[in-house]
């Protein structure tokens, strides 16, 4: 009894620590994206706008985003089916890819919301000046758009809550949305062309230390397994 008392203090130590490495990660990441991120904010009007969706780099961009999500969709039915067929050599390997390849299309698709979010407040901000009539086809669009994408993110939210652990898939959901939409907007708002080398470190480092810290908050499978047994 008394053993077991001393491991289960152990235990919570352990847990204790690592969420405090995991905060520590997490607030420093942030402080690096906050410092070193782009600290501009101009309006665009809807002409520039349009300009930049049709931006070479930016199609090529959604190109990519688009056979990411093929692929990470294909791989979620993949492992549907392996699961399903109960194949005990590949069960570990695609109980950790299931989660992740649904969270890749998730944050892949839902974090267009925030580029379409931020678009939708640069016309506005050109409203509430008096330089653009609020209603007109781009305007349309673009929250139609943002309705269809944060939707989608919020129903694949609950879908996913109720197919896997909460604790597994909550770090996964935010490590995918965090970097598709740090990526969209980069790309869209042509932010490299304002970064020099040193923001470009620092700014990587961030989202480096970000995503340790959210996946430091993920649970350890196996260990909890082990744990369960003994």
């Amino acid at each position: 009894m008394n053993t077991l008392n001393h491991e289960m203090r152990v235990i919570r130590i352990l847990l204790y620590f690592r969420v405090m490495v995991a905060t520590t990660f997490i607030v420093f990441g942030n402080v690096f994206l906050v410092s070193f991120g782009n600290h501009q904010s101009p309006v665009y009007t809807p002409e520039q706008l349009i300009a930049k969706y049709s931006n070479l780099v930016f199609v090529l961009y959604c190109m990519s985003l688009v056979f990411v999500v093929a692929l990470s969709q294909y791989l979620y039915r993949s492992g549907e089916t392996i699961l399903s067929d109960n194949a005990k050599d590949t069960s570990t390997h695609w109980r950790t890819l299931l989660p992740f390849s649904y969270a890749i299309v998730s944050g892949a698709i839902g974090s267009c919301s925030v580029l379409f979010a931020k678009s939708l407040s640069n016309m506005l901000r050109l409203t509430m000046s008096s330089r653009y009539q609020f209603h007109s086809w781009f305007t349309y669009s673009i929250l139609l758009l943002f309705l269809c994408t944060a939707g989608f993110w919020m129903a694949r939210l609950n879908e996913g809550l109720s197919l896997f652990d909460a604790i597994l898939i909550v770090p996964m959901f935010q490590i995918a949305w965090t970097f598709f939409s740090i990526c969209t907007g980069f790309v869209y708002f042509q932010e490299y062309q304002v970064f020099d080398t040193l923001r470009i470190i620092m700014f990587m480092l961030g989202m480096t230390f970000v995503f340790i810290g959210i996946s430091l908050l993920a649970p350890d499978e196996n260990k909890g397994a082990h744990l369960a047994i003994s």
